[in-house]
């Protein structure tokens, strides 16, 4: 009988087992609520060095025009900085930013902005094809890669340069805040990043160190670049950012974070090419730490309470749950994105973070499936960290990798 009873009790205790990996993602968020306010507060006492100001290159590959595209190359141009270029590379001379660029040029002709038309096709990706081009013309020693849809505050070179008055810096990128339009998919797209992405890059900071660069800001000098083989060596990878932070350190160089973030201008995009884009993303990052993005599912508080509610016959544990979830990620989003990074998105509908959720574990689960991404209308197969077109132009060299 009382063997009967044990094994009885034994039974209905099973479900109960679930509730400890589903601790696994709010402990998460309580750590990345640490580590937000622990960067954050550090950043905002840190006082900027304005004798500390290296002579520098702003080079911006170009495809396409971006949403405001003339607001975003305008703010690089008058920085309070004393000595800097910027250099545009588009690689087709029909290219539509190409107009955009020359307009620039003409409102702000103090400014030394150079614009190359037609880049060398080295490899696979064309974007690092065009910085292979820039690199090698630019005239300074510091050189600050961006993103054509990021925008910039006056100060933005000022706290580019600080982190590399230490020599163990080897490459400084930065987070962002977003700005959009009035389309939800593009307000829904803006809060990732800023609530959740940022949590985790903040966490590998605080307890690893970084070792990928994030692509709206990368400052690298020419130095620490030819050490890794120059952006020659990246050519056929599709994580540009990723894969230039991970080479820097490995060599030993400390990755860091700038003070203040930048600003991402997001597409007036439909939903459909939000999900893509995710998608496209998340397949890259299974691509490139297949082990990392497993155990990326221990951070998904939404899985884990439909998990446990499923699994757990007492309702009362079920809410417990819920609300623990809703409470620290919501806390979590608030802290990072709105205390934090100040982002105006998230300030005005952080419940946006709950439905994000949902699109994110739909993302996840989908990117098992893909194996391919386009970027600004070409397609690539990844394997690896490496990438092919599927639709090759006529003549257009291929590296394939087995």
């Amino acid at each position: 009988m009382g063997i009967a009873t044990e094994c009885v009790v034994s039974s209905a205790s099973l479900p109960y087992l679930v509730l400890l990996p589903a601790l696994s993602p709010l402990v998460y968020y309580l750590l990345a609520i640490y580590t937000g306010r622990s960067f954050f507060q550090r950043t905002r006492s840190r006082r900027v060095d304005r004798s500390f100001a290296p002579p520098l290159s702003i080079l911006k590959p170009v495809r396409g025009v971006d949403r405001e595209a003339f607001e975003n190359f305008a703010s690089m141009c008058d920085l309070d900085y004393p000595n800097y270029e910027i250099l545009f590379a588009v690689g087709d001379a029909r290219d539509p930013a190409i107009d955009v660029i020359e307009q620039v040029q003409r409102c702000f002709p103090q400014r030394s902005i150079r614009l190359i038309v037609g880049v060398e096709q080295v490899g696979n990706c064309r974007k690092t094809n065009s910085l292979c081009r820039l690199a090698k013309e630019a005239t300074h020693d510091l050189l600050v890669i961006n993103d054509s849809d990021v925008r910039v505050e006056n100060d933005y070179l000022r706290n580019v340069v600080q982190p590399f008055r230490d020599p163990r810096v080897g490459l400084v990128t930065a987070l962002f805040r977003s700005v959009t339009g009035a389309g939800f998919a593009g307000q829904l797209d803006a809060v990732g990043v800023p609530t959740d992405g940022t949590a985790s890059t903040l966490v590998a900071w605080k307890f690893s160190g970084l070792d990928f660069a994030l692509g709206w800001t990368m400052a690298i000098t020419k130095q620490r670049l030819g050490e890794i083989g120059g952006f020659e060596s990246l050519v056929n990878m599709h994580s540009d950012d990723f894969a230039l932070g991970n080479a820097v350190a490995k060599r030993g160089y400390r990755i860091e974070l700038m003070s203040k973030p930048v600003c991402m201008v997001f597409p007036n995009e439909t939903f459909a090419q939000f999900f893509a884009h995710e998608l496209r993303w998340c397949t890259q990052l299974r691509n490139l730490r297949l082990t990392g993005y497993l155990g990326m599912f221990l951070t998904h508080g939404l899985a884990w309470a439909l998990i446990v509610a499923a699994a757990v016959p007492s309702w009362k544990v079920v809410a417990a749950y819920s609300a623990l979830y809703g409470i620290l990620r919501f806390a979590m989003a608030w802290s990072i994105g709105v205390w934090g990074l100040e982002d105006p998105t998230v300030r005005k509908r952080p419940w946006l973070v709950f439905l994000r959720d949902a699109v994110n574990l739909a993302v996840y689960f989908t990117s098992f499936f893909s194996q391919t991404a386009e970027w600004r209308g070409v397609r690539y197969r990844l394997r690896g960290p490496f990438m092919e077109p599927i639709d090759a132009a006529p003549g257009e060299a291929v590296v394939r990798h087995v």
